[in-house]
């Protein structure tokens, strides 16, 4: 005999079949999308993604379905673009129609669309990132003083990689330290000596955060970020080391308040307060404190994240091929010797070394993905209609891996950046930080500090691995919004 269901269960039956098809409704709206995996209702293309490898499933999309096609994290939409020639268009040709941020639910919790780099609110973007380019080259981003700061805190490592002695040890702290000074001194200026440990904290808020974030918890909050937030998990850990960097930056906002000279700015918070009470009278204005807060935290996390991780990587990907290491090594010591240290007017005489520097960030392809992007009107692409405020993902790996824009795309050779003759040679498909209008503010900055922290810690040490080239392993640990280098051991012998 066959019970009938209590209402308990008739009701949430009833819900899930709302929900199942209110969810094929919106998909069925979209039919003039890219093709793609068929989507489950709120499972959307989970099967065919799955959890912690979703670089690598979007490749075997891409194999597929071609250059572009159409994903669903959950119930969303997702239009994923690879290849030089379409991603180009979404960053340069077309950029303004692609301007706004994708969906981030990880930040949008967080932050709630305060600041510049995760806002979707195009007059907060255009208005901060108009501020903030200006204040940041006044103080030296790109320029001689910020090769100077770069210059002291290199000698300062110089001298603690001696302190070891020629021993093993994981670099990836030494290297972190060094570039967080050199945001800390932009940001927050030098006017108040920070001890060790508030780096230590910093540094492992940031590394553990981004770990996470690029972990398989952190993908899945991506695709279900109503479930998740329920679920048990380190994902929830995320937002708590977010908010322990958050009071460390309102504490450094707080101590610039207090000592602040309106005729004397030393630093981007300094020039950011001025202007708080410049437009203090004016109601639509975008300077207030959660903004400040916001666009320093994103600001200091993404300046320290890009080139401490790009130099831990760039140190293991060297130890793995040691011809490389050798052919800079005698690079430099031909062109600048032993006597003085190398300086940016020294990168163009140094053609293999800049090479190595710019297929290292080829290779190692820190944001695998890119940050996505959101339509900001209806667009034509590749003969596909996609509708106003759909999220656009170029695949920035496709680029850089494009095999009609680089001679070995899956090797690692600086010759993709030579020229026939040995000289550099700049590559449009070279995009490690996006392109166009809303690319990555610091690209200068990060340009400049891998040329003269590689460059002069190479002049002076030879580099010596635990374990034999062939098993020195340079894929990724997590793959996800970024690609983080597994850890490694590294010896530094003065030469």
């Amino acid at each position: 005999m066959y019970l009938l269901p209590d209402f308990t269960s008739l009701l949430m039956l009833y819900v899930f079949f709302l929900i199942s098809y209110l969810c094929l409704k919106r998909y069925w709206r979209n039919d003039t999308l890219p093709p793609g995996p068929t989507p489950l209702p709120l499972l959307g293309n989970f099967l065919e993604l799955g959890v912690g490898g979703l670089v690598n499933s979007m490749t075997k999309l891409t194999e597929k379905y071609g250059d572009i096609f159409t994903v669903y994290l959950g119930s969303r939409p997702v239009v994923v673009v690879t290849g030089y020639k379409l991603v180009r268009q979404i960053y340069l040709d077309n950029g303004d129609d692609y301007l706004n941020r994708g969906d981030m639910p990880i930040f949008e919790t967080f932050y709630k669309h305060h600041g510049m780099i995760f806002t979707n609110n195009l007059y907060r973007w255009r208005t901060l990132r108009r501020f903030s380019m200006p204040v940041l080259r006044d103080l030296g981003f790109g320029k001689r003083s910020t090769e100077d700061r770069i210059q002291e805190e290199t000698s300062q490592l110089l001298a603690e990689l001696k302190e070891t002695k020629e021993s093993f040890f994981d670099p990836q702290h030494c290297f972190s330290k060094s570039v967080c000074n050199i945001i800390f001194s932009l940001m927050f200026g030098n006017h108040h000596k920070y001890e060790d440990d508030d780096i230590d904290t910093v540094l492992s808020c940031i590394n553990e955060a981004l770990a996470i974030m690029s972990s398989a918890w952190g993908q899945m909050y991506d695709m279900f970020p109503g479930l998740m937030r329920f679920i048990p998990g380190p994902h929830h850990k995320i937002f708590k080391l977010l908010k322990k960097l958050s009071q460390f930056v309102e504490t450094r906002i707080k101590i610039n308040q207090k000592t602040l000279d309106p005729n004397n700015p030393r630093d981007y918070v300094d020039v950011f307060l001025i202007q708080i009470e410049k437009e203090k009278n004016n109601p639509d204005s975008e300077f207030y404190m959660k903004n400040l807060l916001a666009n320093s935290i994103q600001l200091f996390f993404a300046g320290v994240e890009t080139t401490s991780t790009t130099l831990t990587y760039s140190f293991l990907v060297l130890l793995k091929y040691p011809d490389v290491l050798a052919k800079v090594h005698e690079e430099i010591d031909n062109v600048v010797g032993r006597n003085r240290s190398p300086t940016m007017q020294d990168r163009s005489n140094l053609p293999y070394t800049e090479a190595t520097i710019h297929e290292i960030q080829r290779f190692t392809d820190l944001v695998p993905l890119g940050l996505p992007r959101k339509t900001i009107r209806e667009v034509k692409l590749k003969g596909y209609t996609i509708p106003k405020n759909t999220d656009v993902t170029p695949a920035l790996t496709s680029v850089l891996q494009d095999p009609s824009c680089f001679k070995y795309p899956k090797e690692f050779n600086p010759e993709n950046f030579l020229n026939d003759k040995g000289e550099f040679q700049k590559n449009n498909a070279f995009m490690p930080l996006a392109a166009g209008k809303r690319n990555c503010l610091g690209e200068p900055l990060v340009r400049m500090e891998l040329f003269l922290f590689l460059a002069i810690i190479l002049q002076s040490f030879d580099l010596k691995s635990p374990v034999p080239p062939e098993e020195v392993d340079v894929t990724p640990n997590v793959s996800g919004i970024a690609n983080l280098p597994k850890p490694y051991k590294i010896a530094f012998i003065p030469r």
